[in-house]
């Protein structure tokens, strides 16, 4: 006898909310003794979690039925993660940026898994599967662009130290930052490298729970691996980019640094007599 899919996944009964609740409260509690900063930031995020996906679950299924509605949703998906990248990064208006790297990086994948029918021209395919990416490209976006910005941050002489060797601020920075931002990719190259030997990942599970065979369950959880490769590495070098140039808006002020090395040098050829480039 066959048994369900419903029938081999958690049970939706009380003692799963009790649980879950526990789990939180635990987390929520080891992140507060361990003084990692995180305590509220866990439990809200929990809290957080479930109220939303109680309400994407009621929601989805009023809309996968309409392509119109189903683009809609995937521009909210985008614009949440955007900003949610955004504020790992930076404050202000100059947050909107973490928007360029994950567009860029997720627009081209899903238009050629369309173009090519791997996806179907269905909101129950396209908003998951559009979800995966966005995520990845998330996460990838906002770790890359924080490391990239703290990195020039800290290491600011070092960067003045470029400039003054003649680099151009974008070169100068990228030769700074780019190798600390692209351990970023570390992620998703363990748990591509990793998969079916450590962890069995949500995708594959579920095709097996849905019914799907092994080959084709592993052959879809293959495909979302190497497509989030692809995206975290094209949101990771765009990240990079921007920050390198400036448009996350920190350090404040490369061009300031600039000019006071320009100025500095200035003023010791004024304190040496005679030096015929002061005439």
């Amino acid at each position: 006898m066959r048994v369900s899919a419903a029938a081999t996944l958690l049970p939706v009964t009380p003692v799963l909310g009790v649980v879950m609740a526990v789990l939180v409260v635990a987390a929520a509690a080891v992140a507060a003794v361990g003084h990692l900063g995180y305590g509220p930031a866990v439990l809200g995020s929990g809290v957080r979690a479930g109220l939303q996906l109680t309400a994407v679950s009621l929601v989805i299924a009023s809309i996968t039925r309409s392509i119109p509605l189903t683009g809609a949703f995937v521009a909210l998906m985008y614009l949440v993660a955007a900003r949610t990248a955004g504020r790992r990064i930076t404050t202000g208006r100059a947050a909107w940026w973490a928007a360029v790297p994950i567009g860029a990086a997720t627009a081209p994948v899903v238009a050629l898994l369309l173009a090519t029918g791997l996806v179907p021209l269905r909101g129950i395919t396209i908003i998951p599967i559009t979800g995966i990416l966005i995520g990845g490209a998330l996460t990838a976006t906002s770790l890359s662009g924080r490391r990239a910005v703290e990195e020039l941050t800290q290491r600011r002489g070092e960067v003045e130290a470029a400039l003054s060797v003649g680099l151009p601020d974008r070169d100068a920075a990228l030769e700074i930052c780019r190798q600390h931002a692209a351990t970023a990719l570390i992620p998703a190259l363990d748990q591509t490298r990793t998969v079916g030997l450590v962890t069995l990942p949500g995708a594959f599970v579920g095709m097996l729970l849905g019914g799907a065979s092994p080959v084709a369950a592993g052959a879809v959880q293959l495909f979302v691996l190497i497509a989030l490769l692809a995206v975290e590495s094209v949101a990771i070098v765009i990240s990079i980019e921007l920050a390198a140039r400036g448009r996350f808006g920190r350090p404040d002020a490369r061009r300031p640094v600039r000019a006071r090395w320009r100025a500095g040098i200035a003023n010791r050829r004024r304190q040496v007599p005679g030096d015929p480039r002061d005439s």
